[in-house]
């Protein structure tokens, strides 16, 4: 006798029912009333946009605003009816706003009512609350070319006496941040004051320090701002967005409570940022030329492994902005979305909607994909789904953790992968680390210590006994002298400027398939791919600290230079 699950068989019902809801409103909006359509489950929702409409007039009229661009406002409509957006329109231009309408399905609108909840705490706590001025950022974004212009700018506004000094603060935090390109800003309550640091080129930099009273006044503010709720000391995710040079820069903050208060993290997603082609990653030319061809095949598996914050995220994104094109549909599941990327579909998961990355791969599988991207693999049941879309007919993209391009396949073997069919999915695994570049305008030469000598001296004879010839690298011998970090004004006074990643990889070609069947170790798959003739991490290190990209030091900090 079939067993039958009740539970199962509801939700794909349900998701029926929401497929088939989500088509007709789009047949509707284009057909007939000539809106965009918009589904809302995979927009990033605006807090500042909702506060424009109280939730009980968004609710009674079905209507949802969900992002502020400028005087913009984009608001969903259930039924454009004239005298709803007529209604509309009267209200958005008394608060000098100019709505753009998109027509959305009832459950997209749901999921932006379900947002006012958070809003609920902010909504009576608002009187003096924080608003962000467009062109006073923009203007202290000019004015800020260095470290030490935050520093200055944030000391001067707290020796001043005004009503919105906290406000003039934040702003200068989060111009300063834009402007010399940090990633992310670090807000922490020690024992009797207030810490400011930023993330520059993935290191923390202090900035400034400040009294207690002024550290939780800019917490009560971020929360606002954030949509966060303010009387409770729990953690909480929460982000807001800003426009600079016309671009939408999206802040995503994060709350934990710590011994003198909540340490805040406030993560600056700049589209500029992620905006590199995959030439400007740092691959060296073999190893690109196997990307190329790797990434264009119809099907197969492309995994990355690497620390967080290694630059993972920003490599995918390279690999679909270049695969791209009209005729392939590709799509994503992300935790979160962080980055937009213009004609793909970038789906977010959401445990509390049953929306995990098992089911978001499913659900992207009978969306007729033909790559997809899955953020992370995490769990067995994730993994066997995405080996086996490779398998049948689609390119998959994700990552992985382990610590190189070796422990990709123990890796999957502990996450219950078959091996037989290992081989046909896997067709590429890659491992990437980030070092900082050094600044060109002041880099010095300087004789290297012994050891340092002996290191590099290893790796170049390990690289020409595997039969890799160093002067394709522009690299004859070891020399007298290599480049180090000094410090200026361009660099911050840190000696370094920017990032760029060192790679290795293993292809999974005959002899890597035949090994996978005897459940290989990390040292016996290095072993076999030493053939390969692509660079270990160690390698493309020595490469970059010999052409004078990067230090020995860096390298040194994130790979084991003695490993053999």
């Amino acid at each position: 006798m079939a067993d039958f699950d009740d539970e199962k068989q509801k939700r794909e019902l349900d998701e029926i029912h929401k497929t088939e809801e989500e088509e007709l409103v789009a047949t509707l909006a284009e057909s007939k009333y000539r809106l965009p359509y918009i589904n809302l489950y995979r927009t990033v929702i605006d807090n500042e946009a909702l506060r424009s409409i109280p939730e009980d007039e968004a609710r009674e009229m079905k209507v949802a605003p969900f992002k502020l661009s400028g005087k913009n406002i984009l608001i969903a409509v259930r039924t454009p009816s004239e005298d709803i957006l007529a209604k509309l329109k009267d209200a958005m231009e008394r608060r000098n706003l100019i709505p753009v309408f998109h027509m959305a399905s009832l459950a997209s609108l749901q999921k932006v009512w379900e947002r006012y909840q958070e809003l609920s705490m902010a909504e009576s706590s608002q009187v003096g609350g924080l608003d962000i001025s467009v062109e006073t950022l923009r203007k202290t974004v000019k004015n800020i070319h260095q470290m030490q212009d935050i520093s200055r700018l944030v000391e001067e506004v707290l020796k001043e006496n005004k009503i919105h000094k906290i406000s003039r603060l934040l702003e200068i935090i989060l111009a300063g941040a834009i402007a010399i390109k940090a990633s992310d800003i670090h807000i922490e309550p020690e024992h009797d004051r207030g810490r400011l640091r930023l993330r520059l080129d993935g290191i923390l930099q202090d900035v400034s320090f400040f009294g207690s009273d002024i550290y939780r006044l800019l917490n009560s503010r971020i929360k606002l701002l954030s949509g966060m709720k303010l009387s409770t000391k729990i953690a909480q995710d929460g982000r807001f967005s800003i426009m600079e040079g016309g671009e939408e820069i999206n802040v995503r903050s994060s709350l934990i409570p710590g011994a003198y208060g909540e340490s805040i993290v406030m993560r600056i997603l700049d589209p500029k940022s992620i905006q590199v082609e995959i030439a400007e990653l740092g691959i060296e030319p073999y190893l690109f030329e196997i990307v190329q061809e790797e990434i264009v095949k119809p099907n197969g598996m492309i995994l990355v492994t690497g620390p967080t914050g290694s630059g993972k995220t920003t490599t995918l994104y390279a690999f679909l902005r270049k695969i791209y094109s009209t005729e392939i549909n590709i799509i994503t599941i992300e935790d979160p979305i962080e980055y937009h990327l213009p004609g793909i579909t970038q789906t977010q998961v959401n445990p509390k909607r049953n929306y995990t990355f098992p089911e978001g791969l499913r659900s992207a599988l009978r969306q007729d994909p033909d790559v997809i991207m899955v953020g992370e693999i995490r769990d067995a049941e994730t993994a066997g789904i995405a080996i086996q879309a490779s398998l049948t007919g689609h390119m998959v993209f994700s990552t992985l953790h382990t610590n190189n391009a070796a422990g990709v396949i123990p890796r999957l073997i502990d996450l219950e992968v078959n091996p037989k069919i290992m081989g046909s999915a896997l067709s590429l695994s890659m491992a990437q680390r980030l070092v900082r570049r050094l600044c060109k305008t002041c880099k010095v030469l300087k004789e290297p210590r012994a050891e340092e000598i002996k290191i590099l001296k290893a790796i170049f004879a390990g690289m020409k006994e595997e039969g890799k010839d160093p002067a394709k690298f522009n690299i004859k011998e070891i020399p007298d002298k290599l480049f180090y970090p000094a410090g200026c004004e361009t660099c911050n006074m840190t000696g370094f400027s920017g990032q760029i990643g060192i790679f290795e990889a293993i292809r999974t070609n005959e002899n890597i398939e035949k090994i996978i069947l005897e459940n290989p170790s990390e040292r016996e798959i290095k072993k076999v791919a030493k053939t390969q003739g692509i660079l270990s991490m160690r390698q493309d290190g020595m490469i970059k600290i010999l052409n004078g990209i990067t230090s020995m030091g860096e390298v040194q900090g994130i790979v084991d230079l003695n490993e053999e």
